[in-house]
């Protein structure tokens, strides 16, 4: 066919729907599964195999050829195979020339090889055009119809045509492909699928920590203090009683948390009278799993308001209350009604049941299907203005529950206040922090500095004129 029919039959109208053959040299699940994808995408698709011999599993529409014959019918060669089999390539160098190659392999551990696979590869054959893709996408996903998954595909190389063309199959596919740049950034995108939950890992460590540390300590003074010195075994509030104190305890920390490093980092803008010199490594990993921090919160409170609505049936709550009416029976007395601790009571709850509400719209709105319809400005809105609002909520909720045991002796045991107080430490100190922060004696050159504005430039406007002045 010569090039003006070429041109003629790509400005007629496609009846058609014809694509371009696509190579796939393995026959193992990813590779099916691919190969039966871009088959019901249109995509006419030939595995390279060591045997011709069809296997029941591939796709009956596909063909099976050797590797050599199979790489001369397309000029796109999906690898899908592991590393320490590219060996045979180097025998096909001369068809592979000027083939796009498009490597899709991970490896076992995390930088397992000096070099990645895809660089590997393109030093086995020089004269193909190495892609990576593909390998953020799990046969799975792919027989799933990528709807219950990750639709992004990470693509880098270093030729831009042939990165092009593997991303026009990308998007043919149903998925969104991700430009990462040249070959240099296969390294970083192999690594990518064997980080496990690599922004999870410091909330979830926090919160285990967290949970110890006041598991042992409410166990130490509402289970062991009670049997030493009162001789009352209540080890079954470990069952309801210590989680329901856990979790709201959590939650608060954690919520603080999530705001504490915003504040740390005003201050240390306002120090440094700049914005332009990076943050702590400790304070950039900080921030980076703010929204981690901030879902495991949730996590707590969701978990507290069902140990809430459990505790008119537990056997304790029940064994209590009819003591008590028994009690005024038996005296024929009965208790007038404490307003005052009815609006207390009151209060608690409803500070409780506002501060959830907001909790939950917090978790919503950092739900990527959401946060995408929503601007830039309305998400700082709900995120920031609402997010503090939920925390002051809530630190007045636990203020209101605990408050009255501040100056109570006997809530010390061992000398230990209660576990309501230690968890007021670290919200009151952000919300105080913050409090002073919206002085607009601070405010405003805290948001000019995030304007760009530097008190001690690199460079004075006077030294500058100096310097234009003498080029003239």
């Amino acid at each position: 066919m010569n090039k003006n029919s070429s041109n003629i039959m790509a400005l007629a109208p496609n009846t058609s729907n014809k694509r371009e053959t696509v190579c796939i040299f393995g026959t193992g699940d990813f590779g099916r599964a691919l190969g039966y994808k871009m088959i019901q995408s249109g995509y006419p698709v030939v595995f390279g195999s060591r045997s011709k011999q069809a296997s029941s599993l591939i796709p009956k529409d596909a063909e099976v050829l050797s590797h050599a014959e199979a790489a001369q019918k397309s000029a796109i060669i999906i690898i899908a195979i592991q590393r320490q089999h590219y060996n045979f390539l180097t025998s096909l160098a001369e068809v592979l020339h000027g083939k796009v190659l498009v490597d899709i392999s991970n490896n076992l551990k995390i930088n397992q090889y000096p070099e990645s696979n895809a660089e590997y590869l393109a030093q086995l054959v020089p004269g193909a055009k190495v892609v990576k893709a593909f390998n953020t996408v799990s046969a799975w996903a792919l027989q799933s119809g990528t709807l219950d998954a990750s639709r992004q595909v990470f693509v880098c190389g270093d030729d831009m045509e042939a990165k092009q063309m593997v991303m026009d199959i990308v998007r043919a596919l149903g998925l969104t492909p991700v430009d990462q740049g040249s070959l240099l950034a296969a390294q970083e995108i192999e690594n990518y699928p064997l980080q496990l939950f690599p922004m999870w890992k410091f909330p979830i460590l926090l919160s285990l920590g967290l949970v110890t540390f006041f598991f042992f300590y409410c166990l130490t003074r509402d289970v062991i203090y009670t049997y030493i010195y009162e001789n009352k075994d209540f080890s079954f509030f470990i069952a309801i009683s210590i989680p329901n104190r856990i979790c709201p305890i959590l939650a608060l920390i954690l919520l603080s948390l999530v705001y504490l490093p915003g504040v740390l980092a005003a201050i240390i803008q306002l120090y440094r009278g700049t914005k332009y010199r990076r943050f702590p490594d400790w304070l950039d990993k900080w921030m980076l799993c703010r929204k981690q921090l901030g879902l495991v919160a949730l996590a707590f409170a969701s978990l507290h308001a069902v140990y809430t609505l459990v505790i008119p049936i537990r056997s304790f709550v029940r064994w209590r209350s009819n003591n008590q009416i028994i009690s005024q029976a038996l005296n024929n007395k009965t208790e007038p009604l404490n307003t005052t601790n009815a609006w207390i009571s009151d209060s608690y709850l409803a500070l409780g049941i506002l501060g959830f509400f907001f909790f939950v719209l917090l978790g919503i709105t950092s739900l990527p299907s959401v946060s995408n319809s929503v601007n830039w400005r309305e998400f700082r809105f709900v995120q920031s203005k609402l997010g503090y609002l939920t925390l002051i909520l809530c630190t007045a909720h636990t203020m209101v529950y605990g408050g009255k045991w501040f100056l109570s002796p006997s809530s010390y045991r061992w000398y230990l206040p209660s576990a309501y107080m230690l968890a007021l430490i670290i919200p009151c100190i952000v919300l105080v922090v913050k409090f002073v922060l919206v002085f607009p004696c601070l405010d405003k050159p805290l948001t000019r500095i995030r304007q760009g504005w530097e008190r001690n430039p690199p460079y004075s406007e006077q030294s500058n004129y100096i310097i234009n002045k003498s080029a003239v």
